[in-house]
């Protein structure tokens, strides 16, 4: 498996996602624990018996949802979530994409203040509870190998879903063993003496000024979370595709009003995404 990631950056870089990836995603309704049906995308790994039980990664996308919204893969898996997809079932687990916005009648929260949020961490929150309870009736889900992988939002939501102060998360029947948080908001759990209910590891950007690291470097030392801080790197810096640019529509970044970096960059997303490799390999072998 070793490297198959930076194929995979390779392949979307010069050629599109739909030509990269011949898999196509099983879409299923789960119903979240606040009773939303939402929708979720599946992918397994090819040639594995369904019975047989795998380890499971549950996604959660960022505050501009799971798609893309242009070009021929428009309304399909955007290029990151299709690629660490494609990635994850060659190493030989399956994964699970909830879509937490559009049955909830959003497609992205990016430009929205966040007093001015109708979804809320706390619906998040219950999909996640969602998705386990689903997983636990599923014949091929090991459900003692469950990592929440989660990108800015949702990996707000990561914290969110993994804190023993919440009464949802102590009390679940099914608990993920793992949490890996792509440059999440960490203020929140850092005031609220955030306490990690599994392992956790942070993705953060040296950059970022959309979600500063300092709060998650606090955090991992108030916690003992495991962090990597890639240097030269801004927001969505794993993305595999595009470049860094401004987005001026941000209203939540470090300097309000003032815009966000965002993008890709090609040394640093790659080792990020081996990263995860390697944490689930060392958690799971």
């Amino acid at each position: 498996m070793q490297n198959t990631h930076i194929r995979h950056w390779i392949c979307l870089l010069i050629s599109l996602p739909i030509f990269c990836f011949a898999q196509v995603p099983e879409v299923v309704f789960i119903p979240s624990a606040d009773g939303t049906l939402i929708k979720a995308h599946v992918l397994h790994p090819v040639g594995m018996p369904i019975t047989q039980p795998r380890p499971i990664v549950v996604a959660l996308h960022g505050c501009g949802g799971l798609y893309a919204t242009v070009g021929v893969t428009q309304g399909k898996l955007n290029p990151r979530h299709s690629g660490m997809a494609q990635l994850i079932a060659d190493t030989g687990y399956s994964i699970v994409f909830p879509d937490s916005f559009t049955p909830r009648g959003e497609t992205s929260l990016c430009s929205q203040k966040f007093d001015l949020r109708q979804i809320k961490q706390s619906h998040r929150s219950d999909d996640v509870d969602g998705v386990l309870r689903w997983l636990a009736s599923q014949n091929w889900a090991d459900t003692a190998k469950i990592a929440l992988l989660g990108w800015s939002h949702g990996g707000t939501t990561v914290l969110t879903s993994t804190d023993m102060n919440r009464q949802n998360v102590i009390s679940r029947e099914v608990q993920p063993s793992v949490a890996i948080a792509f440059y999440p908001g960490c203020s929140d759990a850092l005031r609220s003496n955030y306490r990690p209910q599994v392992p956790l590891v942070m993705m953060l950007a040296e950059l970022d000024d959309w979600t500063p690291p300092g709060p998650c470097i606090a955090l991992a030392k108030q916690t003992g979370a495991e962090l990597y801080v890639y240097p030269e790197s801004y927001h969505d810096f794993d993305n595999p595709v595009g470049g860094v640019r401004i987005r001026n529509d941000v209203a939540n970044g470090v300097i309000p009003g003032g815009g966000v970096h965002v993008g890709r960059n090609p040394q640093t997303g790659p080792q990020a995404w081996e990263q995860v490799l390697t944490t689930l390999r060392n958690k799971w072998q």
